[in-house]
């Protein structure tokens, strides 16, 4: 239902480094795309687990955090796994037919034992970029 979604390098290599310790990791970013994604911005279904982050010095794109992320490889845990994914969403450029770019674009994933935060500094530099 998004018209594209991309993925950082730095996305990727934040995936392959938790992937070693979470198997489940590439299928339970499917699931959240196909679920939690489609509800929160298609169907504006918000069950309190995804943020938009404040205060990074742009309006657009919209930067989210998720922190509600099911994570299989954590039984026992559910939604409440401390795996972040930050993304941002190009709501306009998704509900226009033609445009090329558009859609979800994910920035970074990490576990809350890694690291408190995410990284604000990766956010900025990657949106000056665009």
């Amino acid at each position: 239902m998004f018209k594209k979604i991309t993925c950082l390098p730095e996305f990727e290599k934040d995936m392959r480094k938790l992937l070693k310790r979470f198997k489940t990791l590439e299928e339970d970013i499917d699931i959240f795309i196909k679920v939690g994604l489609i509800a929160y911005h298609k169907l504006e279904i918000d069950n309190g687990g995804i943020v938009r982050i404040p205060d990074l010095g742009f309006d657009r794109p919209k930067i989210f955090k998720a922190r509600k992320f099911a994570c299989r490889s954590l039984k026992g845990k559910g939604v409440q796994s401390g795996i972040r994914v930050i993304y941002a969403y190009y709501e306009e450029e998704d509900r226009l037919a033609r445009h090329p770019s558009g859609g979800i674009e994910l920035i970074e994933i990490y576990n809350k034992s890694d690291k408190e935060n995410e990284d604000r500094k990766r956010i900025i530099k990657h949106v000056k970029i665009i």
